[in-house]
């Protein structure tokens, strides 16, 4: 694992279960804690995927748990009604300096009304028939999600507001990062 230093810019990047690009985004290293990795996005940063691509209207900070290969943690600042978007996932860790992830499909989401939900359950019956998901791989992601959704609802740490409060202030704090230049063109 090459971790780069507090500052660094980095384009995390998803695909899908068959190796197809996801989503790209457009990042900043801001450092470490007991929960692990956290990165920031600020506003006016892209993030963009085949067929999408757009420009943040609020930064937001991701965690890349510790120990953790399974899930990525999204909390947003105002004025996004979504507070806490959590990817489930595969293979979540650090690929030659750079953040990337398998996107499983299945989310959990946080309103900032409190309201708690899993979200594309969806696509994730059309993609575990598409790609193939092995068995354990469903039962686990699934067992996963199901975690995380009474997690989140109870306001479990990390899923208050006090740890990712923490580090959108340390990426609000930080003198401007040049924006970096994707690794491809969205399609």
């Amino acid at each position: 694992m090459s971790v780069p230093p507090p500052g660094t810019k980095v384009s995390f990047q998803w695909r899908k279960w068959d190796g197809s690009p996801h989503w790209e985004h457009e990042c900043v290293y801001l450092g470490s804690d007991r929960w692990g990795d956290w990165l920031g996005q600020r506003v006016g940063w892209r993030s963009f995927r085949p067929g999408r691509d757009m420009l943040l209207t609020s930064a937001s900070v991701a965690l890349m748990p510790e120990g953790r290969t399974d899930y990525v943690l999204t909390v947003n600042a105002a004025p996004q009604r979504t507070r806490i978007y959590i990817d489930i996932a595969w293979d979540v860790r650090w690929h030659d300096g750079r953040p990337t992830a398998i996107d499983m499909d299945l989310d959990v989401v946080r309103r900032v009304d409190g309201t708690v939900f899993i979200d594309d359950e969806d696509e994730w019956e059309e993609h575990r028939e598409l790609y193939g998901y092995p068995a354990d791989v469903i039962s686990a992601l699934e067992r996963t999600a199901g975690d995380l959704e009474s997690r989140v609802a109870a306001y479990e740490p990390p899923f208050d507001d006090a740890a990712p409060d923490r580090w959108l202030n340390v990426l609000g704090e930080l003198p401007e990062v040049p924006r970096s230049r994707p690794t491809h063109q969205p399609g």
